[in-house]
């Protein structure tokens, strides 16, 4: 099993030699940003190195937004990072799933997502896989409970776009990490990548404050099952300091 970090992008290389991970995730712009990302320094390193990548999408991104002046250059920006992503040899570009605002009709949002993901599908697809992640908070929000995610996923699944499944995220929307990745898989058929983060927060907070495994309030050992159960790539999104420790307590108790 792939075990590593979200990394700073100047130079993830020795960041995860210094982190002991064997993968990394980082974003290729600012991520409350709009610009079109820029060629890596390190891109052909990183495509043609050992080391597994997957790049995260920036934050401003809202597919399922009602506003054009929103929804068009999140469907613009997702094309260009998937793009950026294929030349760093990422295994995949992470996307939230976007919200609608109070009043208005969540369902235009989900149809917003499909209307985007089939028309690239008809155009290509994209440079590399979509992995849409759930997300912690907003009572509008089209991935924040898995009830929304279902109907999310009953709008473009059919496409083969892939989950990422962020265990903070999941505890702060009020969803029991027992049986998360079981319910996750029969809403979505599939897990991609886990964001394995604790939080600092209570269950159902809706607050998306991430801690180090072993000192946030869920148990690091529910933690270290979620990702047992998953399968998939683990990267922790934990605070910088602690993250050789989180990736080693993972490797001990999943013997990878």
């Amino acid at each position: 099993m792939l075990i590593g970090a979200h990394v700073r992008e100047d130079d993830p290389l020795v960041t995860a030699a210094d982190r002991g991970a064997d993968i990394v995730q980082m974003f290729l712009a600012d991520p409350q940003g709009w610009k079109k990302p820029p060629t890596h320094p390190q891109a052909e390193q990183l495509r043609d190195g050992e080391l597994t990548v997957v790049v995260h999408a920036p934050y401003v991104i809202n597919l399922a937004s009602l506003n054009n002046r929103i929804r068009i250059p999140s469907r613009k920006l997702v094309v260009q990072h998937a793009e950026a992503a294929a030349a760093v040899g990422a295994i995949g570009l992470v996307v939230h799933g976007g919200h609608v605002t109070q009043g208005e009709d969540a369902a235009t949002g989900f149809e917003n997502w499909r209307k985007f993901v089939e028309r690239q599908m008809g155009d290509g697809g994209f440079a590399v896989p979509v992995f849409i992640e759930n997300t912690a908070g907003g009572d509008n929000a089209m991935a924040r409970r898995f009830d929304a995610l279902a109907r999310l996923w009953d709008s473009v699944g059919e496409f083969g776009v892939g989950f990422c499944l962020d265990t903070c995220h999941a505890f702060a929307a009020g969803e029991d990490l027992v049986d998360v990745v079981e319910r996750a898989k029969a809403i979505t058929g599939r897990i991609d990548l886990v964001h394995l983060n604790n939080s600092r927060d209570e269950f159902g907070s809706a607050r998306d404050r991430h801690a180090n495994i072993a000192d946030g309030t869920i148990d690091p050992d529910q933690l270290a099952a979620v990702c047992s159960a998953a399968g998939a790539p683990v990267v922790v999104e934990t605070p910088a300091e602690g993250q050789a420790d989180d990736i080693a307590f993972l490797r001990e108790r999943l013997g990878s």
